[in-house]
């Protein structure tokens, strides 16, 4: 794969998405100017200015036509994709960590960081009826979650939830924890539902796969697991050598991208063969790691893969947007143990009509007998 080298930010990257048409790709990085890009060709349509700090977050409606971005600045902006302009804002009690659209685009959830004496809320607002754009209609806050108050463990202050995701059908908001927990709360009424502790580190990315059955976590812990969004039971685990920043689920194939590289503090003392900051390929099923891309000269930060996997992306702590399209050996690439020749072998044993005892001699090339055991 010869990636296409996307320029656009000063700083490191923080999250990318696509857009569910697949045609748009907006970054984030910590320069405070989210921008969109062509996902085809990777022209850079435009940024949107208003930001102070680091934008840490992004989501996109299902048609594209407004954007929410989280940033450390304390907002939490929504803006007119075609045009660029803000139309709603919010000042948030600390560092606006996630924003998410859900199902419908009718509400959004709003993920904030611990500041100062305050702890980590997670909000859920309502949009107008009318829609964002309506004159003197903004979005209703529905309720704020004080995650540090309604834990199963006692939490302390600083306790942060750096994702939040919506579940199939909105039934349920699927939180990521510093401490390494999995809690399922109810998007109406806040009350958490269940906590799962699958890992020991903090949960650093989130992503489902296209019909939302299951999901794949990536932690500081050094792995990544597939969990199923139901029973929140750990299909595969993904154990890698260092930590592990972000995951994607292809999907068109039973592969999971996982992409990270050693803590950004020590980069500057390690070299880069040795920093491992390459995307890694692994088998959804058997676990297995078949296939590395390199190419980054820093941590991974964040990955997302085109809606018909065609091709994905991966943002960096050197501040670069690599995009990869797919090549046809790995488009052709077999997932599964290939039994068509087994079967025919069989299928030509039966049409033979040999019976129970009998047997295949192939101890000479090109040459097949029958003989009794």
């Amino acid at each position: 794969m010869r990636p296409i080298l996307l320029k656009g930010h000063e700083r490191s990257l923080t999250h990318c998405l696509f857009n569910k048409d697949g045609d748009l790709l907006f970054t984030c990085s910590k320069d405070s100017r989210p921008t969109v890009w062509l996902s085809e060709t990777g022209e850079r349509i435009g940024t949107y200015e208003g930001h102070n700090g680091t934008v840490w977050g992004c989501d996109c409606t299902h048609d594209s036509k407004y954007l929410l971005t989280a940033s450390a600045d304390m907002t939490c902006k929504m803006w007119n994709v075609g045009t660029g302009e803000e139309v709603w804002h919010l000042a948030t009690p600390g560092p606006c960590r996630w924003v998410q659209w859900n199902e419908g685009c009718d509400r959004f959830v709003v993920v904030v960081d611990p500041f100062r004496k305050n702890p980590a809320k997670i909000m859920v607002f309502d949009l107008p009826a009318a829609g964002p754009s309506a004159i003197g209609t903004e979005p209703v806050l529905q309720f704020s979650l004080n995650v540090a108050a309604d834990g199963i463990t006692p939490l302390t202050t600083g306790f942060r939830v750096p994702r939040v995701m919506w579940s199939a059908l909105n039934a349920s908001l699927v939180c990521g924890c510093e401490d390494g927990s999995l809690r399922i709360v109810d998007p109406s009424t806040g009350i958490q539902q269940q906590c799962h502790m699958h890992h020991n580190a903090q949960i650093q990315d989130i992503q489902y796969n296209t019909d939302k059955t299951m999901f794949v976590t990536a932690s500081k812990d050094h792995s990544s697991k597939a969990i199923d969004a139901v029973t929140y039971e750990v299909l595969t685990t993904f154990q890698t050598d260092r930590p592990v920043n972000s995951a994607v689920i292809n999907p068109n194939k039973l592969h999971v991208i996982t992409g990270g590289g050693q803590d950004a503090m020590s980069v500057t003392t390690t070299a880069g063969q040795s920093g491992k900051f390459e995307s890694r390929f692994f088998h959804m099923v058997f676990g297995d790691m078949f296939g590395l891309v390199k190419g980054h000269f820093g941590p991974i930060n964040t990955l997302a893969i085109h809606p018909q996997g065609t091709s994905y992306v991966s943002g960096g702590e050197d501040g670069y947007v690599r995009l990869s399209v797919f090549d046809d050996s790995y488009i052709n690439k077999r997932d599964d143990v290939d039994d068509t020749e087994l079967r025919q072998l069989e299928k030509e044993v039966k049409d033979a009509g040999l019976k129970e005892d009998e047997e295949i001699d192939v101890s000479k090339p090109g040459e097949s007998e029958t003989k009794k055991k």
